[in-house]
């Protein structure tokens, strides 16, 4: 079969194709022939040289979450997964490739309704979001601001925030960003990477749902009133924001990281089934921008790196 691998860290370049060994199912394992992989941000920085954080060290196979058919099974697994549609969620490990082994306990079925490139586009974003808004608890009519918008995870942010009736404003950078942000309902957009950008938040806001963390991150926390509450889940700016602890403390802050979105496998696989159920009936859209053949996982990566991507990039095998 037809793999990526990265042999040493480094820019995109270091994602070769490769023909490798098809996997054979251990047992309580499936096969899935992967019909679209998903691609998120961190990938780019773990192959840039981040991995040690993750435990991953080169050579290695990229890549965290799919969406295929089951073309085989191990030992110990109902033979009826053969020929079904599922997402090998996130967590899995090396899917950037063509067949990909997942654990019985990582194998998500993908329901009638829900294309395979929709639920592989939510098998990392739409965990993450799903968790993220149940952490927080998004109320009616509270003011929700969310750094990189149009971002994967962005996009399924500002609508899960505008189903619960907030009032959502929207961070992203330029104007083809900004306007997908509204497209998906946003009652203000800002461009940050304008100067004074905080000022047109218009106000505080009662939540801060920050994807992209540094500077941006820091200016948007002090938007948050006093008693607020916080996510700061994203390092695309290269860092995650860093917040005074005894300013947290004094202004009654409600302050979630990334550990929060941690999640065990049995969670992952619960809040993976929900994102699903949502984009099946229609309230959740994933916005996939670009997709890539597997073997150009490198110009992908370049895509994602310069922000030119919009939503989604999948690679399709």
């Amino acid at each position: 079969m037809r793999a990526i691998r990265v042999d040493a860290y480094g820019g995109p370049e270091v994602l070769v194709p490769v023909e490798v060994a098809d996997p054979v199912p251990a047992a309580g394992e499936v096969v899935i022939r992967t019909e679209a992989v998903d691609t998120i941000f961190v990938e780019t920085q773990i192959r840039g040289g981040w991995g040690e954080a993750f435990g991953i060290r080169p050579p290695y196979v990229p890549g965290g979450a799919a969406a295929g058919t089951v073309v085989a099974v191990g030992a110990g697994v109902d033979p009826a997964w053969l020929g079904r549609r599922a997402a090998a969620a996130a967590g899995t490990k090396g899917t950037y490739a063509e067949l990909v082994p997942v654990p019985l306990e990582g194998l998500v079925p993908v329901p009638e309704g829900l294309g395979l490139r929709e639920a592989a586009a939510l098998a990392h974003d739409g965990v993450t979001g799903t968790g993220i808004a149940e952490g927080i608890g998004i109320q009616p009519g509270e003011r929700v601001l969310i750094l990189g918008a149009a971002g994967g995870m962005g996009t399924l942010l500002v609508q899960i925030a505008v189903a619960a009736g907030a009032r959502v404003i929207g961070a992203a950078r330029g104007e083809r960003k900004l306007a997908l942000v509204r497209e998906l309902g946003a009652d203000t957009v800002v461009d940050y990477s304008e100067p004074g950008w905080t000022e047109r938040v218009g106000g505080p806001v009662d939540v801060l749902l920050d994807g992209v963390g540094g500077e941006l991150g820091l200016a948007a926390f002090a938007l948050v009133r006093d008693g607020g509450r916080v996510s700061a889940h994203g390092a695309p700016s290269g860092g995650f924001t860093e917040f005074d602890p005894a300013q947290v403390e004094r202004r009654g802050l409600t302050v979630r990281g990334i550990a929060e979105v941690q999640f065990p496998a049995a969670e992952i696989a619960r809040l993976t089934a929900v994102a699903f159920e949502q984009a099946a009936a229609g309230r959740l859209r994933p916005v996939i921008a670009r997709t890539f053949p597997l073997a150009e996982a490198e110009a992908a990566h370049r895509a994602i790196e310069a922000r030119t991507v919009p939503g989604k990039a999948l690679l399709i095998p």
